[in-house]
């Protein structure tokens, strides 16, 4: 658990003795398929480390429908922020992508730890503020960007400049959903660029053909304006 804690970029800084006390106070969950760890309104007290699999966040309408907000990847923390509230309750919903293993942390005994060190309160501060960073890149991405740019985004965001191909790691309904488009607009768009010969997908896997023509779909002023792409904020998630 210790190792765990040490590769994650929120605590990677924290002292053995510091990742020791959360580790005492952590627990493990193992999750299946499509479980629920947590509803929209539940009183937080946790935050979450990711170990394997993928946990989505969304809130719901009222009449039902789901808005993806995040979908968090091995590694990230989430709910984090939320430790700084007076009886604070998740803002979403949280349920599992795949079978998926975390780490709950005690919230409450974490915020009591970063009291006793300045030196740590600034570290975590630092890691919140990158991912407010990230937040605003992401309402610049949703806001100013067409369907075809912010799907063009996200496919550029997941395969590396050294491969042409990649696996699609989550279903397309909650991909389209994470992008602010609707099912059909994101199978268009998918359509148009396999049409064009800039991608050709086969199931999940898709290879890029046209990297360039893709990055102007994508409205790409410089390369790391990827690092804004929805999905790729890796320094935690849900404020």
């Amino acid at each position: 658990m210790i190792e765990s804690l040490r590769n994650t970029p929120l605590l990677s800084e924290l002292s053995d003795t510091q990742l020791q006390r959360v580790a005492a106070r952590g627990v493990r969950h193992c999750l299946d398929e499509g479980q629920w760890l947590f509803r929209q309104g539940d009183p937080a007290r946790c935050f979450y480390l990711v170990e394997s699999g993928q946990i989505r966040l969304f809130r719901l309408a009222p009449d039902g429908a789901e808005k993806v907000i995040e979908i968090v990847s091995p590694g990230q923390t989430f709910a984090e922020a939320l430790m700084f509230l007076k009886a604070p309750r998740y803002p979403v919903c949280a349920a599992t992508l795949a079978p998926t293993v975390l780490l709950a942390i005690d919230a409450q005994d974490f915020a009591a730890m970063l009291r006793e060190s300045m030196d740590t309160c600034f570290v975590i501060m630092g890691a919140l503020s990158r991912r407010l960073r990230g937040l605003i890149g992401e309402i610049d991405n949703l806001t100013l960007h067409t369907a075809k740019s912010r799907v063009a985004r996200y496919l550029l965001a997941h395969c590396p400049e050294d491969r042409r191909a990649f696996a699609l790691d989550v279903r397309k309904g909650v991909l389209a959903s994470r992008l602010s488009v609707k099912p059909e607009t994101f199978s268009r768009v998918i359509k148009q660029l396999t049409d064009d010969g800039i991608i050709t997908i086969h199931g999940a896997h898709i290879t890029i053909l046209e990297r360039i023509a893709l990055g102007e779909l994508a409205e790409l002023t410089a390369t790391s304006e990827l690092g804004s792409v929805p999905g790729e904020i890796a320094t935690g998630a849900m404020p």
